[in-house]
């Protein structure tokens, strides 16, 4: 399974010539979770979808996990092109980030567990891995580039549950038993009168950026 992306696909010998390509199947799988949710998706419906029969897949692509990882590969893209300052730049990469997991609300889902890692996947490690400052042990930059796209996982995984949206829900609760939840109560109403909510995001990134910076200052 690792090797799903990297090891050289044998061109059959005998029978009809492939008409598929893996990326006309994994196209035809995003056009089914976009509409209808990661869990729509599986071999018989996108082969139905394409016109071909569930066991002519199995040419391009061993089940439904390796159908997955190519679709998130898809997804995801090559990162963009990230330059400058390495606070500026990661602050760049993380937003790239999030609005490639923005654009599939599937792809957080596909993201997790044993899968096969494509080039486009470790590219976006590699791409932050570049930019992070001198000073960090390897095991240092790994972190750093894990807990940075765990912040951008948790704010993509917030998508349609804005902090406004969640003010709102906690309205009638925050009224009604006010003396139980005075700090909530305190934020909220700071909120509304000077504003900064939906802010998780770059707050967060902010003060990730700003323990690099200490932790690298502290090595020269």
């Amino acid at each position: 399974m690792a090797d799903f992306f990297w090891a050289p696909r044998p061109r059959p010998t005998r029978g009809p010539k492939p008409a598929l390509t893996l990326e006309q199947i994994a196209d035809a799988a995003i056009a089914i979770a976009d509409a209808e949710g990661l869990a729509a998706v599986s071999m018989q419906r996108v082969a139905a979808d394409l016109g071909y029969t569930k066991m002519s897949l199995y040419r391009y692509l061993p089940g439904k996990v390796e159908l997955v990882a190519a679709m998130l590969e898809r997804a995801l893209d090559p990162p963009p092109p990230i330059v400058g300052e390495w606070r500026r730049a990661l602050t760049d990469w993380a937003t790239a980030l999030l609005r490639a997991y923005g654009g599939h609300a599937w792809a957080l889902e596909a993201s997790t567990g044993r899968r096969p890692i494509g080039p486009n996947e470790v590219a976006w490690m590699e791409r932050a891995l570049v930019v992070l400052p001198p000073g960090l042990t390897g095991a240092e930059r790994l972190d750093a580039v894990a807990t940075l796209a765990g912040h951008v996982r948790m704010i993509a995984g917030q998508a349609g549950g804005a902090e406004s949206d969640l003010a709102a829900a906690m309205g009638m609760v925050v009224r009604d038993h006010a003396e139980r939840y005075p700090a909530v109560v305190a934020a909220l109403a700071d909120v509304a009168a000077h504003g900064g909510a939906d802010d998780a995001f770059d707050f967060g990134l902010g003060r990730i950026l700003d323990g690099l910076g200490v932790l690298v200052a502290q090595r020269v």
